[in-house]
């Protein structure tokens, strides 16, 4: 019997996350985002997956991502960074996904501004991971591939 390999998991991310271990490391860390990818392939390659990785300042771009994701992918890890508290968009776009999504922040946004605590992306999301820093990502891939296993 041949067993598939699963399709990727699209590891996707928003707004400002290109500046990682530049922009505020007192509240997003030290990490940049190449580490992010690097701690995304290696938790994924643990749990005998892969991934894909996206990251644009751009809404539609994220949206175009999270399309492509439907036929490419087998599970979506999104950070959508500020647009998590602002896009039905985006939403929507997940909404149309068929596999498992989790949700990724580095900081804990319930300490933070009120602002931060409202995320349309839960709405869709089968988890949300706040607040364990960069290790939020391979939290989200573990769990990805629980829930692939069924």
């Amino acid at each position: 019997m041949t067993q598939t390999t699963p399709k990727p998991i699209a590891v996707l991310n928003g707004p400002n996350l290109n500046l990682l271990g530049q922009r505020q490391p007192e509240i997003y860390g030290a990490e940049t985002l190449a580490d992010v990818e690097t701690l995304c392939a290696a938790a994924a390659a643990d749990a005998g997956l892969s991934t894909t990785f996206f990251q644009s300042n751009h809404e539609g771009e994220i949206i175009e991502a999270i399309h492509r994701a439907r036929t490419e992918a087998s599970a979506v890890v999104i950070n959508p960074a500020a647009y998590t508290h602002t896009s039905v968009a985006i939403l929507d776009a997940l909404n149309a996904f068929d596999g498992p999504v989790i949700e990724v922040h580095i900081s804990n946004v319930h300490k933070r501004e009120s602002f931060r605590h409202h995320s349309y992306v839960s709405a869709r999301a089968d988890a949300v991971i706040a607040g364990c820093g960069t290790q939020g990502y391979a939290l989200a891939i573990a769990r990805v591939a629980t829930l692939l296993k069924g």
